[in-house]
């Protein structure tokens, strides 16, 4: 064998022993972690829809892998500064982001972000949150057909309001007036706790709410419930019907919380995450938990998150688009 054959076929076997070594290391690494706690940044303060599916969502994942799961709370610029901090965070398995579905939105309301789509990786859904239309009792309607019809027999006089510029809230209650051809004149609040009592005092027409606060103003008839935004009917509450049922076919606009990783986490841990939320949102207790909340359990893989935050940008960017909303 020539020197020059030698040398080669000695390079290979050198680039075959340490590829080895990569990928046992990499499987080993893998089948161990976590070895450390990990953090969880919540892009909300304490409290909120994302914080409270987080913790109780962690809380089980944190017993299965048998290390600590830190929940951090990062709020600020409708969440766009914590995700900011997760997508520039080490890739190493030991920090994620928990988001609404206001992360798709922000990808339309902002012309120019400290972070694109590709600088984080979906790992899972982790729940759905239902958006119920209430209506102050102060309007004179009962079903969605009726407020549209109020609507228009009385031109300018709707408002709705939402728990902020760009929230889902929001953007439902623009879409609501956009296939309706009803003006509403938006009223934003800081956060969804203003909502019920403007409701109650009839400051606001309308808002689009999760259930659990506003659910017992209904039944102590302060307030009406005139539909829910979701594909099903609440369980909870069968006798409330869909927006698709009231006459507003393909008006479907649940929020969601899921969990996000920095581009480049390795796909082992990303998988072994998705599975551990699935197997959390799963479990009795958890499942039992979140629906007190009003929130539906989901879990799912990394790809059915990725069609969820994909479909999202794309009909809030239609929304935004067509509404002419910005939080520049």
């Amino acid at each position: 064998m020539s020197i020059k054959n030698s040398v080669a076929r000695g390079a290979r076997l050198a680039t075959f022993a340490i590829t080895g070594m990569v990928l046992g290391h990499t499987a080993f690494a893998a089948d161990v972690w976590p070895t450390k706690p990990i953090k969880v940044i919540v892009p909300y303060t304490p409290g909120g829809s994302t914080d409270t599916v987080s913790r109780v969502v962690f809380e089980k994942v944190a017993q299965s892998l048998g290390q600590p799961i830190i929940i951090e709370n990062k709020p600020g610029a409708n969440s766009t500064l914590g995700v900011g901090v997760a997508a520039r965070s080490a890739p190493d398995g030991y920090t994620f982001v928990s988001v609404l579905a206001a992360y798709s939105a922000n990808m339309s309301l902002y012309s120019k972000l400290s972070y694109k789509p590709s600088d984080l990786v979906p790992v899972a859904e982790m729940a759905e949150l239902p958006l119920f239309l209430f209506s102050s009792k102060k309007l004179p309607v009962k079903t969605v057909g009726e407020l549209v019809d109020y609507g228009k027999k009385h031109p300018d006089t709707l408002t709705f309001g939402s728990s902020g510029v760009g929230s889902s809230a929001h953007l439902t209650g623009e879409r609501l007036a956009m296939e309706s051809k009803v003006k509403m004149t938006h009223i934003p609040y800081n956060g969804s706790a203003p909502i019920l009592p403007a409701l109650i005092s009839g400051e606001v027409s309308v808002a689009f709410d999760p259930l659990l606060v506003p659910m017992p103003h209904v039944k102590s008839g302060k307030i009406n419930v005139l539909a829910v935004a979701s594909a099903k009917r609440w369980p909870g509450e069968p006798n409330i019907p869909t927006m698709e049922e009231s006459g507003f076919p393909g008006f479907v606009m649940s929020s969601w919380t899921g969990l996000l990783a920095p581009a480049g986490t390795p796909a082992p841990v990303v998988d072994r995450m998705a599975k551990e939320i699935a197997a959390a949102t799963r479990s009795p207790d958890v499942a039992k938990k979140l629906t007190d909340l009003g929130f539906v359990p989901v879990g799912g893989t990394s790809e059915d998150f990725r069609k969820l935050i994909e479909r999202d940008i794309s009909r809030y960017g239609q929304i935004v688009k067509a509404g002419k909303i910005t939080l520049d």
